[in-house]
């Protein structure tokens, strides 16, 4: 799944009450990284259910929102079936539709191509709050659309700023795309 979901785009409807309520906000994914069932000690999956990890375990499809470091929202698509604990975090779209919403929720001197590049970044820019941990990404206000056409090449590398399971190889970007959050020191004076 963390494959396949290079290239799809991730919306949100802006809700009301907050600034530029009934916007469309949207990117292109190009970056994520896949949270394994059972075996991965940096899924937060690995030790069971806890009452932060509930939609975590839910149906897949749906959304695992969760905050990193006290700071940082994070957003994940579940991928496992009920009871299962597994997720593929995206880290990073590029800006489609309501740049301009996306700017003031970042900072106006962010360059477009940065707006969404990274993890916390893609929930800044999107709007996504806790409230969304549990959505349905195939309707609603938050949703995933697949392509027709996918990326016709897609980068491999291990996870990013993880000490247990560092090595594995499970995050993909879209090589081609500026706004990927890390890409590896060969690739960067593109």
């Amino acid at each position: 799944m963390a494959r396949r979901l290079i290239g799809a785009t991730l919306e949100r409807v802006i809700p009301r009450g907050e600034p530029d309520a009934g916007t469309l906000v949207s990117g292109r994914i190009v970056e994520t990284e896949a949270y394994l069932p059972n075996v991965d000690p940096a899924c937060h999956g690995y030790r069971g259910p806890t009452k932060r990890t509930a939609s975590l375990f839910g149906r897949p499809g749906h959304a695992y929102v969760y905050l990193i470091y006290g700071v940082h929202l994070c957003f994940n698509v579940v991928t496992e079936s009920p009871g299962t604990g597994a997720a593929v975090l995206v880290r990073a779209i590029e800006p489609l539709a309501g740049v301009d919403a996306m700017q003031r929720r970042r900072s106006p001197h962010t360059p477009r191509w940065a707006l969404a590049s990274g993890p916390g970044n893609v929930c800044r820019a999107l709007g996504i709050g806790r409230e969304c941990d549990g959505a349905n990404l195939r309707r609603g206000d938050l949703r995933i659309v697949f392509p027709e056409v996918v990326p016709s090449r897609i980068a491999v590398t291990a996870r990013v700023g993880l000490s247990a399971a560092a090595r594995w190889p499970l995050r993909f970007y879209d090589p081609a795309s500026r706004s990927v959050s890390r890409l590896p020191a060969r690739e960067r004076g593109r």
